[in-house]
């Protein structure tokens, strides 16, 4: 962390809301590189994620949350926890909903946890470019009605980029005066194995029955002992890591491999595709797909895949 410069403003912000309304595609326009996976899955996000924005005038460090939503399993319950938490000591608090749905539970929901928290909020009014101008004028004249009152109100496309600027214009002037928290060109603290997990998760969720997405649980470790034969001098640069996939039942360990191999593979090679590009460093692989029945409901397995309570 750098001493503040003088008129240089930094800060938290967090990015709540249902799921599937955009916040990880939101953080990842913001940033202007990808640090949080994106589904049309409900629930892809399971962690506080966070990404790092720095400009000549400012620091925004905006947390990217689960999609709050009504838990079936205690992963749910956990991961709803983790988007209360990220609510506390923050500096703004954004609240996404879709431009183009009806204001619904999960909308009030989001709002009324933002409020309780008595902290600087700003409704994100998002998906721009599916929604018609009359519903984007019904959304922002109904909205204290509907959600109670903000400090601001932002419409803007986060697939497009269309209404970023002005969100970051709300946000900057809301931030304290304080000192870069992170180096420039950082744009996200989770670890080389974190990341690796997340996107190999995403590329899964792409290629999974509709069954499947919520059972997948990845973790990533620095593989310490590759077979003898990778072993020369030309790997010098070469980052490897072991790769554990878990299911819940032995019918879906056959899903997540597919036929000859095919769906691990696919998946696999654009997960380092990525994070090569991410990490600027060649990246192998080693994989294996494990049967861990129930382990949504259990909380000693939940505990040992860094959902703890």
């Amino acid at each position: 962390m750098t001493a503040p410069d003088d008129g240089f403003r930094s800060g938290f912000v967090t990015v709540v809301g249902r799921p599937n309304v955009g916040k990880s595609t939101l953080v990842n326009r913001l940033v202007g590189q990808k640090v949080s996976i994106v589904s049309d899955r409900p629930q892809t996000t399971r962690s506080a994620i966070r990404g790092v924005r720095t400009t000549d005038t400012s620091q925004i460090v905006f947390v990217d949350t689960p999609g709050l939503h009504r838990p079936r399993t205690l992963l749910g319950e956990r991961t709803n926890q983790r988007a209360r938490d990220a609510l506390d000591e923050v500096d703004v608090i954004c609240v996404v909903v879709e431009a183009n749905a009806a204001y619904g539970p999960g909308d009030r929901f989001a709002a009324d946890l933002a409020r309780a928290a008595h902290t600087p909020a700003v409704l994100v009014i998002n998906k721009l470019d599916a929604a018609t101008p009359d519903q984007i004028l019904d959304h922002v004249a109904s909205a204290a009605g509907e959600l109670g009152a903000f400090d601001a109100y932002v419409p803007l496309s986060a697939r497009t980029g269309d209404g970023v600027p002005a969100l970051v214009e709300e946000l900057e002037p809301r931030l304290p005066p304080g000192p870069r928290y992170f180096p420039d060109g950082v744009v996200t603290d989770q670890p080389e194995t974190f990341l690796a997990a997340e996107l190999v998760r995403e590329q899964l969720l792409r290629v999974a029955r509709d069954e499947l997405p919520h059972s997948i649980a990845v973790t990533v470790e620095p593989d310490d002992d590759p077979p003898a034969r990778g072993r020369d001098a030309s790997d010098g640069d070469l980052l490897r890591l072991l790769v554990t996939i878990r299911v819940e039942r032995e019918s879906q360990k056959g899903i997540v491999i597919g036929k000859g191999g095919a769906v691990l593979k696919g998946a696999l090679t654009e997960a380092r595709r990525e994070l090569e590009a991410l990490l600027g460093t060649r990246v192998y692989m080693a994989t294996r797909v494990k049967v861990e029945r129930d382990w949504q409901r259990r909380p000693q397995s939940l505990d040992r895949l860094g959902f703890d309570a």
